[in-house]
């Protein structure tokens, strides 16, 4: 089993986009869907980077404001009421770019819990091979 750290096994080569944030409108609740949130998103892209480490060519990699600009269309444009919807739309719509072998995505957002809690998060793993993804 992978540790959290790790994405789904394959080539060896990570491209990590950590540290996101966006305000959406997801939830279960009218007051989510209205009031908005802000979500936090960690991507794990497992992809072979030899070819671009000896090309130093942008072409030969995945672009991370492109990526970044993927996520953020999910997180601000479209709306769900699970994050681990949120979660498989992101790993659905990377994996769909040329490249990219495997996905781990980190959703949290802090829940309309009444209680301390700083963030709830789903992390999932998906592959370019896995049954049902379309890549």
């Amino acid at each position: 089993m992978p540790s959290y750290n790790r994405a789904v096994s394959g080539t060896t080569d990570l491209l990590v986009l950590e540290g996101m944030s966006f305000y959406g409108y997801h939830g279960e609740t009218p007051a989510e869907r209205t009031l908005g949130n802000r979500f936090y998103v960690d991507v794990e892209l497992r992809l072979d980077l030899a070819t671009a480490g000896r090309t130093d060519d942008l072409n030969d990699t995945l672009d991370y404001s492109r990526a970044f600009a993927l996520i953020r269309t999910v997180l601000e444009d479209q709306h769900y009421s699970l994050i681990e919807a949120i979660a498989a739309r992101v790993a659905e719509t990377l994996l769909a770019e040329p490249r990219i072998d495997s996905v781990k995505v980190r959703v949290g957002k802090q829940p309309p819990i009444a209680g301390a809690i700083e963030r709830c998060s789903v992390i999932i793993e998906r592959s370019s091979i896995d049954p049902g993804v379309q890549p």
